[in-house]
């Protein structure tokens, strides 16, 4: 990782603490000695700080630079995808150390082969991760989800496009604050989030104001591992 991509993923790390809440520009200007403007600035990607300002920031937050390294690239294995909470899938550009609960391995074409559709916004998001599906939301999908399933989601893949002719795409997608693993549409200004099991229902969701449908969508589902 060199200095621009330090440089971009703090911003994108200290953004997050932002829209959870337990940071604010004032709080790390007091942090920093920096102004609140010079703080914006960076934050907007408007200013580049130096290394002895992102040196300040790292301290500030008590962030160091293995925390910025991209999950999957901490192995030697490029095919070891970081398994998180649903939350972490949801809601976290760049996944820490601190959030990853294990990993699992894919081939390796599946994370070098598989196209992506992607956002200006989430081009530096972490792109895969996993997540573990637990018996009540995996009835939706039954049996394409098994109870306690694993599934691997590309969040380079936000796109309701069809990844492959005649079949539908399956997306992890943000329903409230939970992680739902649905077929889903767009129609009227709603997100149509259709179960594989018909004994359930089908779900709209609103698109909140300012928001597309692509920012309910964590990404497509690229693997399902059932348990055996």
């Amino acid at each position: 990782m060199n200095f621009t991509q330090m440089h971009e993923r703090l911003r994108l790390e200290l953004l997050r603490r932002i829209r959870r809440g337990t940071l604010s520009v004032s709080l790390l200007a007091r942090q920093t000695g920096f102004g609140q403007s010079h703080i914006s600035n960076f934050l907007r990607n408007r200013r580049q700080l130096s290394l002895e300002g992102v040196d300040r920031l790292l301290f500030s937050q008590h962030i160091t630079a293995w925390d910025l390294l991209p999950a999957n690239n901490r192995a030697d294995e490029s095919d070891a995808i970081p398994l998180v909470s649903h939350a972490t899938a949801l809601f976290e550009p760049l996944i820490r150390p601190s959030a990853v609960r294990g990993t699992i391995h894919i081939p390796s074409a599946v994370a070098a082969d598989t196209r992506t559709r992607v956002s200006i916004s989430r081009r530096n998001w972490d792109r895969f991760v996993a997540v573990s599906i637990p018996a009540a939301e995996a009835q939706a999908m039954d049996p394409l989800v098994q109870p306690e399933a694993v599934v691997v989601v590309d969040r380079h893949y936000i796109s309701l496009a069809g990844y492959r002719a005649g079949r539908h795409n399956i997306y992890a997608v943000r329903n409230g604050s939970h992680l739902a693993l649905r077929y889903a549409d767009f129609l009227s200004n709603r997100l149509v989030l259709r179960p594989h099991n018909l004994a359930f229902p089908v779900d709209l969701l609103e698109i909140p104001p300012g928001e597309s449908p692509a920012d309910l969508i964590a990404g497509r589902v690229a693997m399902i591992v059932n348990e055996v």
